[in-house]
């Protein structure tokens, strides 16, 4: 039975419709395809009853394509100049929507002038240009930040040329033009176009007020905003608006020779919730950070937390590197460490090792899903830790397995009862000197939308006498079931003795890719489109990079906490999350008002 956190649903829910945002064409061919539909709609007026030549509708079409690529430069460079979502390429793909939309009125009303004459083909192209006034006022409106006024007359410019182009042809062709009605046409039907649109989304407005009391508009705008441009700034700046201060803890285990070699830190942070938002990138970022600062090769595993504590800006994330790098400067003291560890109860596995007094500790449910672990199971682990004497503890979870069915509460007794094992088996073995040696390797053939973050893969060894132990940590977003053990097994044929794989749980890698498995949840785990043979040979080459990197270390260990960190809180992600999904709901209720406009419309064309 899946068991999933409203929350977590909620966020999958956002991420599925934010991916699933439509990619739009290159600007060529933006160009040719409107070319092309300029050109068919000028060339098909020739079928009409009353019939031009074709010096007259091949004029029709070039004039068409050419008053939208004047009307829609205009539009970008000068009416809309600082608006950050339309760019030329945009604004044509816009225009591109609605000479499809014109292109079928007008077929369809050459089609039905033979039977009723040709007034029936000027009414349908009417109604086309209404319905691209209003596809055009919901674009404006959803998306752009600029002013009223440089809205309303990017609404206007294309369509009311290009039906300009439309008249001149009509008075041209027939006799017994209805120019005065068709011009009380030209300005009523905007005015009834923007009251409906006004309408939908002042339905949509009511609901998150109502329900969220958010402003769903100026939200969606900054989502559209970050899609398009990749800006996380406007949408951030509604996330530190909403969020709450909280003190985060993060935890630091760090491995030194004669130079720094390596280094685990775990922030209590969830790196969410997607793309480039809030932490999402912060297990990338505090890699580079620290690794900047000290050398070494740094890996960011997932705490034991879940989406409650997001962070709501980059400058959240600057906190938390910030004050880690500061931290870090203190000596390593602890030379002695007990051989790695696992104790399995039903499908929970816990492995751990032991530097000086500190526990180091993963979770994982493989190959059932490992998701994210809730915090009391963390303070779980460091009261048995402290039981036994060990001063501290880094838990953290391996987020290594992803199926379709999520309960980690039914396994919850297992997950302590495995933690309390593997520390009591560890403390009773014999620390000894151990070696430590690290690397990272940044896979090209791998991206953000494969599910590999720009923090790599990262490989810790440790050897305490005969033993040597692999930490492999990967910058991604879970793994698909069963790779961790095709993983363990080729490490084991490496020459290893134990292992164990962890991703970082980054977000980044979110609300990127649409289709398939991705479509649904927003992402791509781990292994679900990567070539494994070549994924495995990365993991393999810098496993063995980081075994012929070995040396004499001692580990240091720090707890200590960011104050006044701005969140987002549980209760307000999931309003945000949520608003996302029930106000395109509650869009697609609404679509009925646009049949009301549409017969409004058609009652009007009846009077003449």
């Amino acid at each position: 039975m899946e068991s999933k956190s409203s929350l977590n649903k909620s966020i999958d829910s956002a991420s599925k419709h934010y991916s699933s945002m439509f990619s739009l064409p290159s600007f060529r061919k933006a160009l040719l395809a409107l070319a092309a539909l300029c050109l068919m709609i000028g060339l098909s007026a020739l079928a009409v009853p009353h019939p031009a030549n074709l010096f007259y509708g091949l004029a029709l079409g070039l004039g068409f394509f050419g008053l939208t690529f004047f009307s829609d430069l205009v539009e970008t460079k000068l009416i809309l100049r600082n608006d950050p979502i339309f760019s030329l390429r945009r604004t044509l793909v816009v225009s591109l929507v609605g000479w499809l939309v014109w292109l079928i009125f007008s077929v369809i009303g050459i089609a039905l002038s033979f039977p009723f004459g040709f007034l029936i083909w000027v009414k349908l192209c009417l109604l086309g240009y209404a319905a691209i006034i209003t596809l055009r006022i919901i674009v404006l409106i959803a998306t752009s930040t600029s002013a009223g006024w440089r809205k309303a007359l990017s609404v206007l410019l294309q369509p009311t040329f290009c039906l300009a182009a439309f008249v001149i042809f009509w008075i041209n062709t027939s006799t017994a033009f209805p120019l005065m009605q068709v011009l009380l046409f030209i300005v009523v039907s905007p005015i009834i176009c923007f009251l409906t649109v006004s309408l939908f989304f002042y339905s949509i407005e009511r609901l998150s007020q109502k329900t969220y009391s958010l402003s769903s508009l100026p939200l969606f705008r900054a989502f559209i905003v970050n899609w398009v441009t990749s800006q996380n700034a406007p949408l951030e700046k509604y996330l530190e608006e909403m969020g709450e201060d909280k003190d985060i803890e993060v935890t630091l285990l760090k491995f030194d020779s004669a130079i720094p070699k390596a280094a685990i830190i775990v922030p209590l942070v969830h790196p969410g919730p997607f793309k480039n938002i809030g932490s999402s990138l912060l297990p990338s970022l505090l890699k580079q950070g620290f690794e900047k600062e000290y050398g070494g090769a740094t890996c960011t595993p997932l705490g034991i937390l879940g989406h409650e504590l997001d962070l709501a800006s980059q400058e959240q994330n600057q906190k938390i590197i910030s004050q880690t790098i500061v931290s870090a400067k203190f000596e390593s003291t602890a030379d002695l460490a007990s051989p790695f560890v696992t104790v399995k109860e039903g499908v929970a596995t816990a492995s751990g090792q032991i530097f000086g007094d500190t526990l180091f500790l993963s979770f994982s449910l493989a190959p059932e899903t490992t998701e994210d672990l809730p915090q009391g199971l963390g303070r779980f682990v460091s009261e048995e830790a402290a039981k036994h004497g060990l001063n501290g503890s880094v838990v953290v979870n391996t987020h290594n397995s992803l199926t379709d069915f999520v309960d980690v509460e039914a396994h919850l007794v297992e997950l302590q009862t495995t933690a309390s094992k593997c520390i009591q088996k560890a403390v009773k073995l014999e620390k000894k000197q151990f070696l430590v040696g690290a690397a990272s390797v940044f896979p090209q053939e791998f991206s953000l939308k494969d599910g590999m973050g720009t923090g790599g893969i990262t490989a810790i060894v440790v050897q305490v006498e005969g033993q040597k132990t692999c930490y492999v940590v990967i910058d991604g977003n879970n793994m698909i079931p069963g790779l961790r053990e095709k993983i363990l097994t080729a490490l084991a044929s490496a020459g290893f003795d134990s292992s164990e794989v962890f991703t970082t749980d980054t977000h980044a890698v979110s609300a990127l890719t649409t289709g398939g498995q991705a479509g649904r949840r927003g992402y791509h785990p781990v292994g679900e489109v990567m070539d494994h043979d070549l994924l495995i040979r990365y993991i393999c080459d810098v496993a063995k990079n980081a075994g012929a990197d070995l040396e004499v270390a001692s580990a240091g260990y720090l707890h200590f906490v960011v104050p006044q960190v701005r969140v987002i809180g549980e209760e307000r992600l999931k309003s945000i999350t949520s608003l996302v999904d029930k106000a395109i709901k509650k869009a697609k209720q609404m679509l009925p008002i646009f049949g009301l406009e549409g017969l409004l419309l058609i009652l009007f064309l009846l009077l003449f």
